[in-house]
């Protein structure tokens, strides 16, 4: 989306918090298992909508698309079954859960091709009602930056998924042409960020577990600037971002290339801040309070509950 959008500095105690407390939730067994079952009520709405329109709808729901939204299903259980033992290669590329995201975005791109309202794998207008109905149990399934803890490959055109805090604070960033995905509610205690520890991996080095990871520089100090004396000083580079064990650390963007048109990317060091060793006792803890409800009046035209689709 939208890259001019308000500037969040992450060496303010407070953006810290969210980020980190964000970063949890979204790689939380919680929020998948409630992406997996909304996806499941879109499904059986879906089947149904095949089967029981008239064939001369003109809103008709392409039947193609049934097999690819079971198969999502599929790798949705498949994937939680191992989260929920604190097996997080899930999200590596070509593993389930990462295949799952991909999938979700095709059936989402092509849920209804009709050239009124749709142009190469993208929606031009509002969907008639009908669509719209179904297309609101699809969106259900979606939490704004739920591919934080997917896997980014270490190729020099990529960097990671979090340069800047605002893709994950700025309100904005939730807001599309044609829906609004739900902003988080915080708590309205949010903890503080662990001490950091002394674990410093570099771009392109093995990640060694799971867990929430910090980009930084790393200089060694110097007595009167010439003799090094092996005291690293260690300051924050970016934004935080979640990295599964066994991937390659990304890099990061670095300065506007002006001759060639693009951003650099560039190597970091990256400090682990948390490592993440929930449910491998095969316990879900209590995480309510990643669902919040927001006591605020809200927009009703986004909050409507779809119609004409049975569930």
């Amino acid at each position: 989306m939208r890259d001019d959008t308000k500037e969040y500095d992450m060496y303010d105690a407070e953006t810290r918090r969210r980020v980190f407390w964000l970063l949890k939730r979204l790689t939380s067994y919680s929020l998948w298992a409630k992406k997996r079952d909304a996806w499941e009520v879109f499904a059986r709405a879906f089947e149904n909508a095949v089967r029981t329109w008239p064939k001369n709808d003109p809103e008709r729901m392409n039947a193609d698309l049934l097999p690819r939204i079971y198969e999502t299903l599929s790798l949705y259980n498949k994937g939680l079954e191992e989260l929920g033992k604190g097996r997080r290669f899930v999200w590596r590329t070509g593993e389930c859960l990462d295949v799952v995201m991909d999938r979700t975005g095709t059936v989402r791109n092509f849920l209804y091709p009709h050239p009124d309202y749709w142009e190469r794998g993208s929606q031009t207008a509002p969907y008639p009602d009908k669509v719209e109905a179904l297309n609101r149990l699809l969106l259900a399934s979606l939490y704004e930056d739920d591919y934080a803890p997917l896997e980014v490959p270490f190729i020099p055109r990529m960097s990671a998924r979090y340069s800047s805090p605002a893709a994950l604070l700025d309100p904005e960033r939730y807001r599309y042409q044609f829906y609004q995905l739900p902003y988080p509610v915080f708590p309205a205690e949010i903890p503080e960020v662990p001490t950091a520890t002394d674990l410093i991996i570099s771009s392109g080095q093995r990640v060694p577990m799971d867990g929430i990871w910090e980009p930084v520089n790393v200089e060694r100090a110097r007595a009167f600037g010439l003799v090094p004396l092996g005291v690293k000083s260690v300051e924050n580079n970016g934004c935080f971002n979640y990295l599964v064990k066994d991937t390659k650390a990304p890099n990061v963007r670095g300065q506007w290339n002006e001759a060639e048109s693009r951003t650099e990317r560039v190597g970091t060091h990256w400090r682990l801040l948390w490592e993440d060793t929930r449910y491998k006792d095969g316990a879900i803890p209590d995480e309510s309070e990643y669902f919040l409800e927001d006591t605020r009046v809200e927009d009703v035209t986004l909050q409507e509950s779809p119609v004409g689709v049975e569930v």
